[in-house]
């Protein structure tokens, strides 16, 4: 259980106390020369001049627009890693990550032939690969790289004490929200869920959206509703559903259920937000028909793009405010360090020093900074600059600094089957065909199934 001081995540990011002097730079030609000045003593014995022909499979998900920034990242690490390591190939596979997570990987990790690379979440998908016996244990790797303690937290890719996958970046869920609307609203920053309802009314009875919604793929309402939950029930409440210890059907669980059911029964989210696509939310919020959206800061990307048009430098993000006798922590917020790479446990022993090549070229400062800066992403390790970084990444560092508190989003802590029927209950409460009270008996059904299952 992740459960960070994120004044400390904040620290870790704005000092330089713990890291070399930054490159200084993110000029991506630099990426694609090797600096032997940079090294680190304990590597020599990386086979950087083998002749060997080894090949590594590396299946990755950044294959849409909003992708692209990342992906040349990643062939430039891969680039950079073949130059170094004669007879090395590395064969990228782009796939949809959706696909990816809920099908295509269980099926591999079912029958034992998962890519030698690919990415992951951490958490509870993680944990059942560990079981399986299907993940390379990267502790030795890391130790020997001396990267081990350079990370903002490894927790999500830690199992028993070993490390399993390396995040590449982190995240923070929160709103967005329109700066402009809101000014000419007369709307202050709501910090209360009152405030938070009148300031829905108001837009609303100015002919605007409340909330951007895309309700068609099921993940991205379980994004909301998490912290709507866990401001009602709290993480020690969320965590012990998976023992038995709370239920779904508990009068606090019930009332979170409620809350979001608030939400849709006073049409604050978009009209047809059922047949909406992911991508649909955000194109409406940035078209100025939205005041506010509800995601993680992985899109910040787009919203600093010429994609935000009139919106540019207009863009704001705030924490979801706090709940009137809710259980959870008031002030805390969904972030963590959950996307990241895995290794296949099948690796050769020429394959792992390989993938051990590529994880030292891809876990540096260097790269953390270029993902920063031009890929608006988090770092998943502690950077001594940050020059450079957009106001609106500023924002939400900022906002991440002063939280008092962070913690897992529920898909890290219930199982792949619960999180199915979590994703088709929100979709029922927002096409209002069942009522919150229905959702959680048949979401607790499912949980009390998962959890006699070993």
């Amino acid at each position: 259980m992740m459960k960070r001081n994120l004044s400390l995540i904040a620290v870790m990011l704005l000092t330089s106390t713990m890291f070399l002097s930054a490159c200084g730079s993110s000029d991506k030609e630099e990426t694609k020369t090797p600096d032997k000045s940079t090294e680190t003593p304990t590597t020599t014995d990386t086979p950087t001049e083998t002749k060997k022909d080894v090949t590594l499979k590396l299946r990755h998900t950044q294959i849409k627009e909003t992708s692209k920034v990342r992906l040349k990242i990643f062939q430039d690490v891969v680039a950079k890693t073949e130059q170094e390591n004669p007879g090395l190939k590395i064969e990228m596979e782009g796939i949809d990550e959706v696909v990816n997570r809920d099908q295509k990987l269980k099926a591999e990790m079912a029958a034992g032939n998962p890519p030698d690379v690919f990415e992951v979440f951490g958490g509870a998908d993680l944990n059942l690969y560990v079981k399986a016996g299907r993940m390379l244990d990267l502790t030795p790797i890391i130790e020997e790289l001396g990267i081990k303690d350079k990370f903002a937290s490894l927790d999500e890719f830690t199992v028993d004490g070993k490390v399993y996958g390396l995040p590449f970046g982190g995240y923070s869920e929160a709103i967005f929200y329109n700066k402009k609307m809101f000014a000419d609203l007369g709307i202050a920053v709501p910090t209360t869920w009152d405030e938070l309802i009148a300031a829905a009314d108001k837009v609303k009875g100015a002919g605007f959206t409340p909330f951007a919604l895309a309700a068609k793929d099921a993940w991205v309402n379980g994004m909301l509703w998490n912290s709507v939950m866990e401001r009602h029930v709290g993480m020690d409440g969320l965590n012990k559903v998976v023992t038995g210890e709370t239920k779904w059907t508990d009068p606090d669980f019930i009332k979170g259920f409620e809350a979001y059911a608030t939400l849709v029964n006073n049409d604050y989210f978009t009209k047809g937000a059922l047949g909406l696509p992911y991508a649909d939310q955000g194109a409406k919020f940035l078209k100025g028909e939205a005041a506010m959206l509800f995601t993680g800061s992985w899109d910040a990307n787009r919203f600093t793009s010429d994609e935000a048009g009139d919106l540019k430098g207009n863009i704001g993000y705030f924490a979801f405010p706090s709940v009137a006798g809710g259980k959870g922590n008031q002030t805390s917020i969904n972030a963590s360090y959950s996307n990241g790479f895995g290794f296949s446990a099948n690796l050769s022993e020429d394959q792992v020093a390989m993938a051990k090549a590529f994880i030292k070229n891809f876990f540096t400062e260097e790269v953390q900074k270029r993902t920063l800066v031009e890929d608006k992403l988090l770092p998943s390790m502690k950077l001594s600059d940050l020059s450079g970084v957009d106001p609106l990444i500023s924002e939400v560092l900022t906002v991440m600094g002063n939280a008092s508190n962070s913690w897992k989003a529920f898909d890290a802590i219930v199982q792949p089957s619960v999180t199915a029927d979590i994703g088709v209950g929100l979709q029922e409460l927002i096409g209002k065909v069942k009522k919150p009270a229905e959702v959680a008996a048949h979401i607790q059904a499912a949980q009390e199934k998962a959890n006699a299952q070993k």
